[in-house]
């Protein structure tokens, strides 16, 4: 087989906890080829499922999937968003003691690189809360670090970044996480990897993602004697005319003039952090659509009809960002090419 023909393979790419597909529509935008994905949530299997028809969705828990029984294809990186309740600042803060056991289902994502062994992934890339590196005294970060030494990859401190999607330039929405690239031992001889410097004094205006001239459902609307409505008011007539509010556990916090605060799955249950606006007709919640955009996925991206509007919330604050996971998918590609051993080309 020529070099020429083997140089022109995709590489491709598997998502675990792939939620509603952030990372695929990242993978997309990079040139990347997602083959597989799992996600045990009903509700965003079926989102995904509707978006990316081409990626083979293998629905259930992380916990039920095996390489051998799923026939999980071999892949060049493999994203794993895993969950962040168990390690948010935000949150309860149990890490791996999360009596929910989501703090543990991080186990699943080295079990599994195991189970490929030498066919392993030759790039990990994982995404989590900021709080995951000095949480639990910083014992929850240095068990991360060992599992995925163990599972056989170069990985420290130094492969880690907190990002803002803010900085990507293409949403105004205020969102730090933590992204860790580990990078196969099989295939690399160190971790060199070089977050991409994404960081731009631009935004764009929060009007070319807020209709405030185009009245929203009447349930987003808060009723004038709403225990929440006059703490609301308040700090939206101290702030700009396109301020957003987030509506906290006990109180109203306004965002800095022209930002959107980072969007949280349990905005749309009534829970706290649930971000609200004025427009013309009143205070309201910020709409499915706004959210989708703030988050940074494209118009044609589409909600099946049978998701509830609580669960399409949930999705979207759970989403990675696009823009942001895109460049760094970007480099782990050049990273690969520059390298020369991508799997394909390995196992032409």
């Amino acid at each position: 087989m020529s070099e020429k023909r083997v140089a022109s393979r995709p590489i491709t790419a598997a998502c675990l906890f792939a939620g509603m597909g952030g990372f695929c529509v990242a993978l997309k935008r990079a040139k990347i080829q997602a083959i597989w994905a799992n996600e045990a949530d009903e509700h965003a299997v079926k989102t995904f499922k509707e978006n990316h028809r081409k990626v083979r969705m293998i629905p259930g828990s992380v916990t039920e999937l095996k390489v051998k029984d799923d026939k999980l294809e071999p892949v060049d990186i493999l994203t794993a968003g895993f969950p962040c309740q168990s390690f948010s600042q935000a949150g309860a803060r149990s890490g791996f003691d999360d009596e929910q056991g989501r703090g543990k289902l991080f186990f699943q994502i080295p079990r599994l690189l195991r189970e490929f062994g030498k066919r392993r992934p030759k790039i990990l890339l994982m995404e989590n809360v900021p709080h995951l590196m000095w949480g639990g005294s910083g014992q929850w970060f240095e068990t991360v670090l060992n599992e995925i030494r163990l599972a056989g990859y170069w990985f420290g401190r130094s492969n880690c970044k907190i990002l803002n999607s803010a900085d990507t330039g293409e949403t105004p929405q205020n969102r730090e996480r933590l992204f860790m690239v580990a990078m196969s031992s099989a295939a690399f001889g160190c971790n060199s990897f070089a977050f991409p410097n994404s960081a731009t004094e631009s935004l764009p205006p929060l009007c070319d993602f807020i209709r405030r001239n185009r009245k929203a459902p009447e349930d987003h609307y808060l009723p004038p004697d709403n225990r929440y409505c006059k703490a609301i008011s308040h700090e939206l007539a101290n702030g700009k005319s396109d301020s957003i509010c987030q509506l906290r556990r006990s109180y109203a916090r306004i965002s800095r003039p022209g930002e959107c605060p980072t969007l949280t799955a349990n905005m749309g249950g009534g829970g706290h952090n649930v971000p609200f606006i004025r427009d013309r007709w009143g205070i309201r919640r910020l709409t499915v659509d706004e959210c989708l955009a703030l988050q940074g996925f494209n118009k044609d991206f589409r909600f099946p009809e049978s998701v509830p509007e609580t669960d399409r919330y949930k999705q979207i604050g759970n989403a990675v960002t696009p823009a942001t996971a895109n460049q760094i998918l970007a480099e782990c590609a050049r990273t690969l090419k520059q390298n020369g051993r991508t799997r394909s080309a390995s196992h032409a």
